[in-house]
């Protein structure tokens, strides 16, 4: 008797369970739904339904991309002050405040995903989220800064155009204009560098010197080889990421030796040539145990740079907790306007 008590379900039990099939059935149909924007190449917009996968690589990935664009103020900003002349100081400056923006259009982007903020900036402060490996090498001279631009910029660039097409709306449209703002980036670094190779042997030297050392750290940026790659594929399938990792390397390669005989500079690489067979430019085995050394924290500045980036975030409470002081004032004085 007691067994058989026990088998049927309380009437709460039962309302749950059939809740649970009607759910069931009815994220089939949206799921049906989600597919069928995704294979038409439609956009997916925030009060969409998606997949609870699909969310969070879009999070994981748009954050980690704001993250990189905040953290990468870093290495420029600290030659703001110390710039050749006054051009150039406005130039970088207005650079770095660029770079500051992207992170800001990139957070919004996934504030609409229903997280906050501040719990992405808590990731990325405690050490859990990750941001772009190329960030965390130091920038030695003035030449690093027209380096940046012209590779890793011109590697952003490679990588962001095609996600101008991400499925998901608000993504998509924030790289429009970061797009935009980043190609004019590396049109400044190459023009810097271009200026530098017109000048003296020492600063020949110095531009040949920052190229060697950035070369390699800038084609492991696309992230390791596809078969590496867990997340490409499905990232692939949804529409999230148009070209693969090895593909992006190529495309990048390809365009930037033309650009090196045009600066006058040797590319660190005895393997780059041309393969007719193949219609690219061949080039040398990179080393990944570098990349995932300085992915997992292990790099040049990874500790630098997370803690110059902390203490600014610490430093700039003020500033926070007197804008919404000022907004709740704002919000009370038009309550007593509109009563």
């Amino acid at each position: 008797m007691y067994t058989q008590a026990l088998d049927i379900p309380e009437p709460r039990q039962q309302v749950r369970e059939a809740d649970a099939s009607k759910a069931d059935g009815l994220d089939a149909q949206r799921q049906t739904q989600f597919d069928t924007k995704i294979d038409g190449d439609r956009k997916i917009e925030p009060q969409d339904w998606m997949p609870e996968a699909y969310r969070k690589t879009l999070l994981r990935q748009i954050s980690q991309h704001a993250h990189s664009e905040i953290v990468g103020m870093l290495p420029e900003g600290n030659w703001i002050s110390r710039a050749p002349s006054l051009k150039r100081k406005a130039i970088l400056l207005a650079k770095v405040q660029d770079e500051g923006g992207h992170g800001l259009y990139l957070y919004s982007a996934a504030e609409t995903l229903g997280t906050s903020r501040d719990s992405m900036l808590d990731a990325l402060h405690s050490g859990k989220a990750k941001y772009s490996s190329i960030f965390n090498y130091p920038t030695l001279t003035w030449a690093d800064v027209g380096t940046i631009g012209w590779l890793v910029d011109g590697a952003a660039i490679m990588n962001q155009v095609p996600i101008c097409r991400c499925s998901f709306g608000p993504y998509a449209r924030a790289m429009i204009r970061i797009c935009k703002e980043e190609s004019f980036h590396q049109r400044q670094g190459f023009e810097n560098l271009l200026t530098m190779m017109k000048g003296t042997l020492s600063q020949r030297e110095m531009v040949q010197d920052a190229v060697n050392r950035w070369w390699w750290p800038v084609l492991a940026m696309f992230g390791p080889p596809d078969g590496d790659s867990p997340n490409s594929a499905l990232g692939m399938r949804w529409g999230i990421k148009r070209i693969s990792n090895d593909d992006l390397r190529q495309k990048f390669v390809d365009a930037t030796v033309p650009q090196a005989q045009i600066l006058g500079v040797t590319l660190p690489d005895p393997d780059l040539k041309w393969n007719a067979e193949r219609g690219h430019q061949g080039y040398g085995a990179i080393d990944w145990d570098e990349f995932w050394a300085v992915v997992n924290g292990n790099g040049p500045c990874n500790k630098e740079r997370l803690a110059t980036r902390v203490k600014a975030h610490a430093d700039g409470q003020w500033v926070r907790d007197a804008a919404l002081a000022h907004a709740a004032k704002k919000r009370v004085r038009e309550i007593k306007e509109a009563a």
